[in-house]
């Protein structure tokens, strides 16, 4: 399968698009010094080859109420179980994330909750899912790194 090169102007499309999905073509065009439709055909490239996919909203879910996150690691009876755990966790819309992991737990989850109560009873949820032998909780106290464009930036220094 042959890579699909990317060059500098890829790249600051992306850095601008990584930063807000909705920033017109027209407006990152002024930015680059290029035409719109150079910038429409580009993303439109990137698209079929898979390198944009589709596009999020970010939601500040501490301005709704959810503001208590725990990770929470998931030991399963059998592995055998895995895709029945994952199953009913996708029914708990609280795990916004969940990972099948090698290492210490089987599968590892994101959950967000108002408050401490609220996210007992979510983890008390998981342990009620039949195949989870027990689970192991932390609690984040602050989210001090996420950062989308380190890493993409490191990759364009290597191409």
């Amino acid at each position: 399968m042959k890579k699909f090169i990317l060059d500098e102007i890829d790249h600051q499309i992306l850095d601008i698009l990584i930063e807000n999905a909705r920033t017109p073509f027209t407006d990152i065009a002024k930015k680059l010094l290029v035409s719109a439709g150079t910038i429409h055909v580009r993303v439109k490239k990137m698209e079929d080859e898979g390198i944009i996919q589709g596009s999020t909203l970010t939601l500040n879910y501490e301005k709704m109420g959810y503001s208590f996150i725990a990770h929470v690691g998931v030991f399963l009876d059998k592995t055998s179980m895995t895709q029945h755990v994952l199953d009913n966790l996708g029914l708990i819309p609280n795990v916004t994330v969940a990972y099948v992991t090698a290492g210490k737990y089987n599968i590892f989850c994101k959950v967000r909750a108002k408050n401490t109560a609220d996210a007992k009873e979510i983890i008390y949820k998981i342990d009620e899912i039949h195949g989870v032998s027990r689970t192991e909780t932390m609690i984040a106290l602050e989210e001090s790194i996420n950062d989308k464009k380190r890493l993409m930036h490191a990759i364009f220094k290597d191409i």
